[in-house]
């Protein structure tokens, strides 16, 4: 199964490792090790266990760089040290193969190690450390629960009985699977075609659920991230993007998660529900590739 590595830098600069020259990829080891939580008692045979969590992920890199010329080489050795520079802070690792495309944001743990071979050709090592341990897809996933669809069509004919220009998708649940390991957060965007009270977004299957306290005008929009260490509400109104963590019912709301496999929600509003549009984003981590 071919594979293909491809390093993105923080300014966009990116380096393609594969199975052909100039950058063959002779090794790819990710490795992370999981840290179990225990607690022992008086005369306890053993440790009863808490939990776990995953600790950081190093990544090994190695690389024979391949040249027709000294003079070549020594080009393409300066290019990995372009590329791979910590001080441009965190990059991408990008994994594509035949099956899957994932991607992981890692930086450059240790400056890259060269190895002459003979004057055409060198071996370097790369390290790379990932403070979040999941590889994530490449692109966000959508869902869309509530929306109008447009059924205007050219070469229309217009009856005695008029012309519909567009109707409601009546679908008032809508069954998010998250195809990952983990569970994972999302992005809720909630967008109001006309106006519209308090708009909400309820897990069936859990009984949670996330609500705004505002009567929405037409065109605004209120989006909510739920994921960890990224949680954030913003409203988006005429081009401008205001803080709109106020208007969230905090005594009883959740940052509602993505558990792994089937997620049943329904949305809501206190009136005009008609008006209200509800869109969920979210992008599944996995434990590897």
């Amino acid at each position: 199964m071919a594979r293909k590595l491809i390093y993105r830098n923080n300014l966009g600069a990116e380096l393609e490792l594969t199975n052909t020259a100039p950058f063959l990829l002779q090794k790819f080891d990710p490795s992370e090790n999981v840290n179990i939580y225990t607690n022992k008692g008086m005369n306890q045979d053993g440790k009863s266990y808490l939990g776990n969590t995953l600790d950081i992920q190093n990544i090994t890199l190695q690389i024979a760089i391949l040249a027709n010329t000294q003079e070549e080489l020594i080009k393409l050795r300066n290019r990995i040290q372009k590329i791979f520079n910590p001080k441009f802070e965190e990059g991408w690792l990008i994994y594509k193969d035949d099956i899957k495309e994932r991607k992981v944001k890692c930086i450059v743990s240790q400056l890259p190690h060269f190895a002459k071979q003979n004057i055409k050709m060198e071996q370097c090592l790369i390290h790379l450390t990932c403070s979040n341990p999941f590889w994530l897809d490449i692109y966000e996933v959508k869902e869309e629960i509530a929306l109008w669809k447009g059924d205007f069509e050219f070469g229309l004919e217009f009856g005695d009985e008029g012309i519909e220009f567009g109707h409601r998708e009546e679908n008032l649940i809508v069954n998010v699977n998250n195809a990952g390991d983990v569970e994972c957060g999302m992005r809720i965007e909630f967008k109001a075609l006309g106006t519209l009270k308090d708009p909400s977004l309820f897990n069936v299957n859990t009984r949670e659920y996330i609500k705004i306290n505002k009567t929405m005008s037409a065109g605004e929009v209120i989006s909510i991230n739920t994921g960890f260490r990224n949680k954030k509400a913003e409203l988006y109104k005429n081009g401008i993007t205001t803080n709109a963590f106020n208007y969230i019912d905090l005594l009883n709301s959740t940052f509602l998660q993505l558990n792994v496999g089937d997620n049943l929600f329904r949305y809501d509003a206190d009136s005009n529900i008609d008006n209200l549009e509800v869109s969920i984003y979210y992008t599944p981590m996995y434990l590897g590739v």
